[in-house]
């Protein structure tokens, strides 16, 4: 499908990604652009929460803009939840490096970016291909164990990972978000392996480098922003640090207060939507707020 909207040319196909083929968005101003973005979800949110930042990057910035959903995610999904293989690593390892490889080959002279929520830049410095990157921005992405998340929000996730919700995995073979308020279906081993990483209080780190790969954003070189929000009960700004460390010294820290721009809140999620388009332009560095 190849759609025009408000000066903005929208485009839906899939592309490869190891044994499976993933369902792409790509938001293009009608004039020639001047930047690729690939844009990395957060854990259990499709492509499509994402339409507006990117028809504003496109309408606004003259920028492309590629969304897409994770495997066996939202539109990506092709078979059973419960029969699904894939867990959180393939969606970093395999099928961000895959987004940025369509990027390239169909922007092969353009500058590329990449913006990652929450997962979506967690395991940056792990991926291969990352010297291609010309600049990172990871949006509300840290390293998180239950035990940094303020009360009561914690109690919510300390159920989420140690009360009904696993169970409720076990039984039904997949985790159904829908049904316990999570708002997204997900692979199995997707939730148990986010599971293992967010009741560690070391993440993944003591796997990389053993059963994942080594940890090195040296290869990358690209300068890095870490954006927090003050009032993000899921992934507190201390713990976007602790992942700022593991990005080395490209990584710029930004604390961004909500009150700076005129907005009530913006969270976990809230960066992204229409009603708070006022942070966008500080997302991409064009202004910074209070911190």
């Amino acid at each position: 499908m190849l759609d025009s909207q408000g000066g903005v040319l929208v485009e839906d196909f899939r592309f490869p990604s190891g044994p499976a083929e993933l369902s792409a968005r790509l938001y293009r101003p009608a004039g020639d652009p001047t930047v690729a973005v690939v844009l990395n979800g957060a854990t259990g949110v499709p492509r499509d929460y994402y339409a507006h930042f990117a028809r504003w990057l496109a309408a606004e910035r003259g920028m492309a803009c590629l969304t897409y959903d994770y495997r066996d995610f939202g539109h990506s999904l092709t078979g059973k939840l419960k029969d699904s293989p894939v867990n959180m690593a393939d969606w970093a390892l395999t099928d961000m490096p895959a987004a940025r490889a369509e990027t390239r080959r169909r922007f092969p002279d353009l500058p590329l970016w990449v913006i990652g929520h929450s997962v979506g830049g967690m395991l940056g410095p792990l991926q291969p291909g990352i010297e291609e990157i010309e600049r990172m921005i990871c949006v509300c992405s840290g390293l998180v164990h239950h035990a940094d998340h303020p009360w009561p929000y914690q109690a919510l996730a300390r159920l989420f990972w140690f009360g009904h919700v696993p169970l409720l995995v076990r039984v039904a073979g997949y985790l159904p978000g829908r049904l316990v308020g999570f708002g997204a279906d997900l692979p199995p081993r997707v939730y148990w392996q986010w599971r293992k990483w967010c009741t560690s209080r070391k993440s993944y780190l003591p796997e990389a480098g053993v059963s994942l790969p080594a940890a090195d954003w040296s290869r990358s070189g690209a300068p890095v922003d870490m954006i927090a929000f003050p009032d993000d009960q899921v992934i507190p700004p201390k713990c976007v640090w602790r992942l700022a460390e593991v990005y080395g010294e490209q990584a710029r820290r930004r604390e961004l207060d909500p009150k700076s721009f005129g907005l009530k809140s913006v969270g976990h999620l809230g960066a992204f939507t229409r009603r708070n388009a006022a942070v966008w332009p500080a997302l991409i560095g064009e202004q910074i707020g209070a911190g």
